[in-house]
């Protein structure tokens, strides 16, 4: 890496949502920004459960960092892992050994899944957070229906086509109708000893419904729609044993081919990382202008920040909240360099809540206003693509859609073993 130059330096740490937006909004700056990442590309979470569910490819929701930060001369990327941070020398430490000092620290570096005390259900139950999760969700689904097709004992067979969403949020919700929509509507005529229209999607929800953060009508219609699909939706259900092939929860004992987590959400070890306070997620209970406690050269930004909204409630885990609040900061990192007043504490925007269910449905709650079936649909896809980079992706998504919804066929139904 090169001799570090005079100016003051800005390091990044997480190219999602809200590091890529600060990063942005200091690109061209009398600054220079490294971002880190140990990944080399940006992923647009809100549609993975896309590819996990076949249809779409990995390369129409992510986007090399280089590539989308190459126009601003400033900003140096690099795919690196972080260890910690050495915040009396004002450095980041690199799993490698190395150290990269800054001036300011940004930390975007997101959460992981959370399985509530049980981490040893994350071999038999994955979550979905990173492309990889998506393509081993993707290639374990798929793989389930051709061991079936080889199955002849009825039980069995019934066994495999078994898969068990767990958790009733937005992720849950929507990765199970994406996957009841591939089994029983895409797929039938491409076998021909198993009948797919048979397999058993199972939703279990610990709480009393499903979409928490949605109005309980919008939530009773999810539920309702999802039932239409071939869901069943198991609410009131805690899990409290799983296993590679089974679900214990409640009174439910639920043998399953498949077994996915969409339950719960921890932050990335930040606070450890600088010791400092967290909530029970594990999220940095930051100031109002989004900066550590005693530390006022490290901010927080996305998921791993706990913020409180005007009326008590936090702000929202979501794409757009952590897109306010990197842009939120480059704002307040520029009124520092250039001796201003800073912008006034940080205040959340909610633009909507959505999520879809399944592929021609939706529901948008703005608040003032409450959509849902095809036209909140409608709603979801433009907003969608218009929050996708670059003119290339949003309109093979588009065309995507389009396709998956007029003919049924998913074009990312490729199994992928180290021998092809």
């Amino acid at each position: 890496m090169k001799a570090r130059s005079h100016r003051h330096r800005v390091v990044i740490v997480g190219a999602g949502f809200g590091g890529l937006e600060v990063a942005r909004r200091l690109g061209g700056g009398e600054v220079d920004v490294i971002v880190l990442d140990r990944s080399n590309h940006h992923v647009f979470q809100p549609l993975l459960y896309q590819v996990a569910g076949a249809a779409l490819d990995i390369s129409q929701i992510a986007w090399p960092i280089r590539h989308v930060l190459r126009r601003w001369k400033n900003i140096t990327t690099l795919m690196a892992e972080v260890a910690g941070v050495d915040v009396a020398n004002k450095a980041v430490l690199l799993t490698e050994g190395d150290r990269i000092a800054y001036d300011t620290l940004v930390l975007g570096t997101g959460a992981t899944h959370a399985y509530f005390g049980h981490d040893e259900w994350a071999e038999h139950a994955p979550g979905l957070k990173t492309l990889g999760d998506a393509l081993s969700i993707r290639q374990h689904l798929l793989g389930v229906f051709e061991r079936a097709e080889r199955e002849s004992d009825p039980a069995k067979r019934q066994a495999l086509q078994t898969i068990v969403v767990i958790g009733g949020g937005a992720t849950g919700v929507e990765l199970a109708c994406t996957i009841a929509e591939l089994a029983h509507e895409d797929m039938p005529d491409d076998f021909r000893c198993v009948d797919t229209r048979a397999a058993r999607i199972v939703l279990v929800e610990a709480a009393p419904r499903v979409l928490s953060g949605f109005p309980e009508a919008l939530a009773d219609y999810v539920q309702h729609t999802m039932e239409q699909l071939g869901v069943t939706v198991l609410l009131n259900h805690p899990v409290t044993q799983l296993h590679a092939d089974e679900v214990i929860c409640k009174d439910q004992h639920i043998h399953a081919g498949a077994i996915f987590w969409a339950a719960g959400v921890r932050a990335a070890p930040v606070a450890q990382w600088l010791g400092v306070e967290a909530d029970k997620a594990g999220r940095v209970k930051v100031e109002r202008d989004l900066s550590v406690p005693a530390h006022r050269d490290i901010f927080v930004v996305g998921d791993a920040a706990a913020i409180m909204q005007e009326d008590g409630t936090p702000v929202p885990g979501l794409a757009a909240a952590a897109k306010q609040e990197g842009r939120y900061v480059a704002q307040v990192i520029g009124a520092r360099l250039r001796n201003r007043r800073p912008p006034d504490a940080f205040r959340y925007r909610n633009y909507g809540n959505l999520s879809t269910v399944g592929k021609h449905t939706a529901v948008v709650d703005f608040g003032w206003m409450k959509l849902r079936g095809r036209i909140a649909w409608v709603v979801w896809a433009i907003a969608h693509i218009y929050f996708l980079i670059g003119v290339r992706n949003r309109l093979m998504v588009a065309l995507n859609w389009m396709w998956l919804y007029m003919k049924g066929e998913r074009a990312a139904r490729i199994i992928i073993s180290r021998k092809t």
